[in-house]
């Protein structure tokens, strides 16, 4: 017989007690749960935003130094998901206005030249490389440094440029004036085609010494590369100026150019952003520094680059901690997004906290509540089983509680509970052979419902 068929009276009152407690266990968590997921929502808000996916990086001259890096930046950023568009510029004053606009949200650009302008809102990652200073003059020209430029004709950059804004500040320092020499705004290449065809006297060229100027003006015999002999005067006055060494033969052994050693001034190329660019990015593009700069140069040993000295824009937070620190523990860990998510969410463990307390200290009362209420609430069944049997007045009747009570035991039977509750268990099975034997020793008539001595 289904026993779901066939519920007393009682059992209906042992439903609505059922509805009465589980009204109480909302009344007593529902608003604690309300708040918490009130409080966790208005959290998510408060999450720093998720990294761009879409960044924009001002390099350079096309084949330039700062192009080359600006490449390489880029395919960094691509195995982590960010895509970057490189814009080809005229160099760093364009880099800086690039940036300042909103245009560009990373450039490469040299020191000597943002400080300069005084402008907000721009910090560096740290220098990347040094960008030495080549003074490349004609051999009938005497030259001993840039004080003797006076009536040349002089190839300084064009406007823009990071070699014509280096230009102009160490001349002014040095008391050259602009109207005692020709400026020629030619650069690189340019200028190196047209000081051997005697079209200018003197070149300044600020590049990397793999420029392939760089390594033909260096071995023609009617240019010669002028020595700063106060290279280190210039270090003290500039922090963000480097002495360097061009050590006899290093552009070609073979050759042995060049055939002295050479003391070059040299800025360096740093990294440039926007104080708005997400910290991840930030910490994606110095990776990248490592290992694009990392190897050594002519110029810098290995490990040298990037640094976060030889800079003259403030360091941004991020690239403080990156120095100092390296990578977080969970960028070690996981990949880049899930490593930023953990970094992100944190802030999330408060209200999560918050919300675990009670919760620890109510699961356990919850537990015991929920295994005592598969054994109870069978006793209510019974309780009102009894009562029926007593009430019988025909042998029908009373048989029919009977096999309701036998179902009771079948479906007890199949009740699970853990090890320490199997007494409660065992009590209530044999509470229910009670209340068989009962009904067995009731009397028989209708009208009798006392208990049999």
């Amino acid at each position: 017989m289904d026993l779901a068929q066939t519920k007393p009276a009682a059992y209906v009152g042992c439903t609505r007690e059922d509805e009465k407690l589980t009204r109480s266990f909302v009344r007593l968590y529902g608003p604690l749960v309300a708040v918490m997921l009130l409080v966790i929502t208005a959290t998510l808000f408060l999450v720093d935003p998720a990294p761009p996916t879409q960044v924009v990086i001002a390099g350079g001259a096309e084949g330039g130094a700062y192009a080359q890096a600006a490449r390489a930046y880029r395919a960094a950023l691509a195995k982590h998901g960010v895509e970057a568009t490189i814009l080809d510029t005229a160099g760093s004053v364009a880099n800086i206005e690039l940036l300042t606009s909103g245009k560009a949200d990373i450039a490469i650009v040299q020191t000597g030249v943002a400080a300069d302008m005084e402008i907000e809102g721009l910090e560096s990652l740290g220098a990347v490389f040094y960008e030495p200073m080549w003074v490349f003059h004609r051999t009938e020209v005497t030259i001993g440094d840039l004080r003797d430029f006076a009536g040349l004709r002089v190839a300084i950059g064009d406007t823009g440029s990071g070699v014509r804004a280096l230009a102009n500040a160490l001349l002014t320092e040095t008391g050259v004036a602009p109207k005692t020499f020709t400026a020629s705004p030619l650069s690189g290449s340019r200028a190196a085609a047209a000081l051997v065809a005697g079209e200018i006297d003197v070149m300044l060229g600020v590049s990397g010494a793999s420029a392939p100027w760089i390594k033909q003006l260096a071995a023609n015999p009617s240019v010669a590369l002028l020595s700063m002999r106060r290279a280190e005067g210039w270090n003290r006055r500039h922090s963000y100026l480097g002495r360097v060494v061009l050590f006899e033969g290093s552009l070609d052994p073979a050759g042995n150019v060049p055939s002295a050693d050479i003391q070059l001034i040299a800025p360096t190329a740093q990294i440039v952003v926007s104080d708005t660019l997400h910290p991840a990015i930030q910490s994606l593009i110095i990776e990248a520094a490592y290992d694009v700069h990392g190897r050594g140069t002519v110029f810098a040993k290995p490990s040298q680059f990037p640094t976060k000295t030889l800079v003259d824009l403030p360091l941004s937070d991020e690239a403080k901690r990156y120095y100092t620190k390296g990578p977080s523990f969970l960028r070690r860990v996981f990949s880049f997004g899930v490593a930023n998510f953990l970094e992100r969410a944190w802030i999330l463990l408060i209200p999560l906290l918050t919300l675990l307390i009670p919760v620890v200290r109510a699961a356990p009362p919850i537990y015991r509540w929920s295994i005592r209420r598969k054994i109870y609430v069978w006793y209510r069944d019974l309780r009102g089983l009894e009562a029926e049997g007593r009430a019988a007045t025909t042998p029908d009747e009373r048989n029919s509680v009977r096999e309701r009570l036998a179902a009771l035991q079948a479906e007890t039977g199949k009740v699970e509970v853990p090890l320490s509750y199997t007494d409660n268990l065992y009590r209530l099975r044999s509470h229910i052979d009670f209340v068989v034997a009962l009904l067995d020793r009731l009397p028989a008539t209708a009208d009798s419902t006392d208990e049999p001595a």
